[in-house]
């Protein structure tokens, strides 16, 4: 049984009257999944036009005008929609009276993928260091990592408490993410390149929320929620080790990557940000999920993920020079291959869960019992 709680007072009193309108517009034939489906594949596209055209992360600071107005306009409009789909597809589930695990799961898996494509899409928006304006690629990299921190908290919350208790900076975040585009489309990227007040830029503005909601809001929130339920006997693992088993596959991962990032002999990073903060975007969406199926079903999640052999592997090699020029070209090819298995991972669950239940991802028809 699904069990969520929003009390976040922009969510509440008027994101949700205005999903309630646009909930009516929708057909009744729609399947949930459909609209989910949709407003990933819509941040997807977003984030492949952007890099098209800055790939570096370069175009807003060296380049300025090298994005036409309209991508930023446009992933604006993407924003709202993906936004405003993510919002409605559990209302329409119930509209519909076709709530599932599978819906659930559905929803939450491309949610985790999802969170960090929308950072990446943002920092072409500030650009990287040039030296006057932007923010360093290390700075990108901690900020992509507390994100999807927040992100793992809300779920390993959820694995404790039963309840997923909906994070304050969701909403929040994709209003900002709207008004950011639309004021970089209608103003120019120039606005991220002079100082706001103080001699702060927009950009170092947002960093300091960033860590000032995650380590004064969210996370104590996190703690208070699972300390609550522990005073109330509601806690569903009453271990300490089984309570904190779902952190461990990704505290290594962030270790790993931090130890690639740190000690890599060509400064990887540096080289191709885009290609290792998308890796980094999708083995992390990878382990949340298999965190997220176990406390969906009530099982314990494995203490070592599988991509962490492959990618200390690499890790090894890269910081010990074993890889020399070759570094780029291996993570190249090992960013492919974690894509393609999420992809397929994603893929084969739900088929099996499609079956399990009898039902299709994307139609609200039955299957025919076999």
């Amino acid at each position: 049984q699904y069990s969520a709680v929003d009390t976040n007072p922009l969510s509440v009193y008027i994101m949700q009257p205005i999903w309630n309108k646009i909930i009516k517009i929708v057909p009744l034939w729609i399947a949930p999944n459909l609209l989910t489906f949709s407003g990933f594949v819509m941040i997807l596209f977003n984030y492949f036009l952007i890099s098209f055209y800055d790939w570096d992360y370069t175009a807003s600071g060296t380049s300025p005008g090298l994005v036409p107005t309209w991508v930023w306009l446009f992933s604006a409009f993407t924003t709202f929609c993906a936004y405003a789909l993510d919002s409605i597809d559990g209302k329409h589930a119930r509209r519909t009276q076709s709530s599932t695990p599978l819906g659930e799961l559905f929803d939450h898996g491309l949610d985790s993928w999802a969170t960090s494509i929308f950072v990446l899409s943002f920092f072409s928006v500030c650009s990287r260091d040039n030296g006057k304006t932007g923010v360093s690629v290390y700075t990108m990299y901690i900020y992509l990592s507390i994100v999807l921190f927040n992100f793992m908290c809300s779920h390993w919350e959820k694995y404790n408490t039963g309840v997923l208790f909906l994070p304050w900076g969701y909403d929040i975040s994709q209003v900002v993410l709207i008004a950011a585009y639309l004021l970089t489309g209608t103003v120019g990227v120039e606005v991220w390149q002079k100082p706001l007040l103080f001699g702060y830029y927009i950009t170092d503005v947002l960093v300091i929320l960033l860590i000032g909601f995650s380590l004064f809001l969210s996370f104590p929130q996190t703690l208070y929620n699972i300390h609550r339920a522990h005073l109330q006997k509601t806690l569903k693992n009453d271990s300490l080790y089984e309570g904190l088993l779902p952190l461990v596959s990704p505290l290594l991962l962030f270790i790993l990557l931090t130890v690639w990032v740190v000690l890599s002999p060509s400064n990887i990073l540096a080289k191709q940000p885009r290609l290792f903060l998308w890796m980094v975007g999708v083995a992390f969406s990878n382990v949340i999920c298999k965190v997220i199926i176990c406390q969906m079903s009530s099982t314990r999640p494995e203490p070592f993920h599988w991509f962490l052999f492959p990618l200390a592997l690499v890790v090894f090699t890269a910081v010990s020079g074993l890889l020399g020029c070759m570094e780029e070209a291996v993570l190249g090819v090992f960013t492919a291959l974690v894509t393609a298995a999420h992809v397929h991972y994603g893929v084969c669950v739900g088929r099996q869960l499609s079956e399990h239940l009898n039902i299709y991802i994307f139609s609200l028809k039955k299957r025919v019992q076999e």
